[in-house]
């Protein structure tokens, strides 16, 4: 019997801020290759959840795993060495270095050289090859958007974790993202995403999960998800 591959694991972990505890016993697989929609009211624990998994927060109790490995505790940067990679919320561009310079920077650690970069970012996302010699805070949210996921990939990562892409986007612009984000899930990156709207995030989900007061509430298919995330979490409106 072949044992399912998870490119992220966690079980029962409990993580919080101080003497606040945020997640309470949290368990989640997100399988190789696959886009897993973790989804849920504001001040469910989402965000948070991404924070372990990215090392930016410590599990106090239960387990991180990543490609079978256990990680507890490891850094931000001993995970992103095992090819665990975080977009968070805000983008965190470069604004006074141009779309080029922005991905020049994160090249330097790469086994590919800065020709296949560029070549690469500007395939997935052909508007940031023409905005190519622009500063990137001159330019919208969902270019900026297409530059911080442009520089994530540079490291070629086995885990993407994504923090509300879509807010602030218009919705070509978000539809054009969640292409790229199917894209590469085809590719063979685990994504694990948090999204504040359920419909977008599930028409490109594998598996999804909903998230309130720190606790895991159902974990299933997307159509198994969508109707309970209507009616439960976001009052009908997803």
């Amino acid at each position: 019997m072949t044992r399912t591959t998870y490119a992220l694991e966690l079980a029962d972990v409990v993580a919080g801020y101080g003497r606040i505890e945020v997640l309470h016993g949290v368990s989640l697989k997100v399988p190789t290759g696959s886009v897993f929609a973790l989804l849920g009211p504001n001040g469910a624990g989402k965000t948070t959840t991404l924070q372990v998994c990215s090392g930016k927060v410590k599990a106090r109790t239960g387990c991180l795993h990543v490609a079978g490995t256990h990680v507890n505790g490891a850094s931000p940067e001993a995970l992103a060495k095992a090819g665990v990679c975080r977009i968070p919320e805000g983008r965190g561009v470069f604004p006074n270095l141009t779309v080029e310079e922005n991905l020049r920077l994160f090249s330097y650690s790469s086994r590919l050289s800065f020709a296949e970069i560029l070549d690469r970012s500007f395939t997935r996302f052909r508007r940031l090859g023409e905005r190519r010699s622009q500063l990137a805070g001159t330019m919208s949210g969902g270019e900026q958007q297409m530059l911080a996921m442009s520089r994530a990939l540079i490291s070629e990562p086995g885990v993407l974790l994504l923090d509300e892409i879509s807010m602030g986007l218009a919705p070509l612009i978000v539809a054009d993202l969640y292409d790229v984000i199917g894209q590469l899930a085809e590719d063979g990156i685990s994504i694990l995403l948090v999204e504040q709207f359920a419909r977008t995030a599930l028409a490109v989900a594998d598996y999804a999960a909903v998230m309130t007061q720190g606790r895991i509430a159902m974990v299933g298919q997307p159509a198994d998800v969508a109707d309970f995330v209507n009616e439960a979490y976001l009052g009908g409106a997803a």
